[in-house]
């Protein structure tokens, strides 16, 4: 099979670039396994017209309107390899069938991985989330909790979420700050936990934090910063520049959202910093218009 473009991975960014590029009349293939990174969400908030509606909801209804786009092709795979250069891609899934595509757009997303603490994953999507302005509104300023997983944030995420209810920051072995830091902490109210969480467990309408000395609190909803690895290794394979985000490793990318490799372009959670559905629905519509440019002026 032969295409124009093909785009690993079919969640917000790369169904947005499939909508880019099947409006500019170009074949467009997309391979998806059909497990996006907010599955776990009820519910996804702060994009525009879509507010409240669950993620899975509106990721069927784009690919039933790209579906009208008789350049569009849905492939139901895992990319596992890819070689080549610009405008002759070899791309093969996991059943072993090949594919040609004069550009690559990368999309597959991220895997996050939680702290390694008893019930925190069950709640993962509902009322343990990594991101406020996504999901922080729906907590009604009660009592909040930031569970400090990655150092380096743990702080300004906890002055962040303190924007949404009063924070308790859970230290849960990471070093105490130093005193300029806990005077800005508690400027904001913020209190600081330095008791080890041993579980976390649903409580009526919040989360118990149960501490491994015993006792516990409880807060209406938890944050925290999982560490997030790329779903896939193909940018890898093709040779593309990784460079160092905040959470974990992404793709490094220009204003159009080219990798380092010509003809390679990537978006959304692979390709920047801060993980939101509108911005990976923006990522994804730029990177369909630079790969449509790059079709027609090479």
């Amino acid at each position: 099979m032969d295409t124009d473009v093909a785009i690993i991975g079919g969640s917000f960014a790369g169904l947005s670039a499939a909508l880019q590029l099947a409006r500019a009349r170009r074949s467009v293939t997309v391979l998806d396994t059909g497990e996006p990174r907010n599955r776990f969400a009820e519910a996804s908030h702060g994009f525009l017209a879509q507010d409240g509606v669950p993620p899975g909801d509106i990721l069927t209804e784009a690919r039933r309107q790209l579906a009208a786009y008789k350049t569009t092709n849905f492939l139901n795979v895992r990319a596992k390899e890819v070689s080549g250069s610009i405008d002759t891609f070899s791309i093969v899934d996991d059943a072993g069938n090949a594919l040609s595509a004069r550009r690559i757009i990368l999309a597959h997303g991220v895997t996050d991985s939680l702290p390694d603490i008893p019930g925190l994953a069950a709640e993962w999507g509902k009322r343990v989330a990594h991101c406020p302005n996504c999901h922080g509104y729906e907590f009604g300023g009660n009592p909040l909790g930031v569970l400090a997983a990655n150092s380096a944030m743990a702080i300004h995420h906890a002055m962040l979420v303190r924007e949404w209810g009063p924070v308790t920051l859970f230290l849960n072995g990471m070093a105490e700050p130093d005193a300029g830091t806990r005077k800005q902490l508690a400027e904001r109210d913020i209190v600081m936990e330095a008791r080890i969480v041993e579980a976390v467990s649903s409580s009526g309408n919040g989360l118990a934090m149960v501490f491994e000395t015993g006792g516990g609190v409880e807060i209406a909803g938890l944050f925290t910063q999982p560490r997030s690895r790329l779903s896939s290794d193909i940018g890898v394979q093709l040779g593309c520049v990784h460079m160092d985000g905040p959470f974990g490793e992404i793709l490094s990318v220009d204003e159009m959202k080219q990798t380092s490799v010509p003809g390679v372009f990537a978006a959304g959670d692979i390709a920047r910093p801060a993980p939101n559905v509108p911005f990976a629905v923006a990522d994804g519509a730029m990177a369909g218009a630079a790969a449509h440019r790059s079709l027609v002026f090479g």
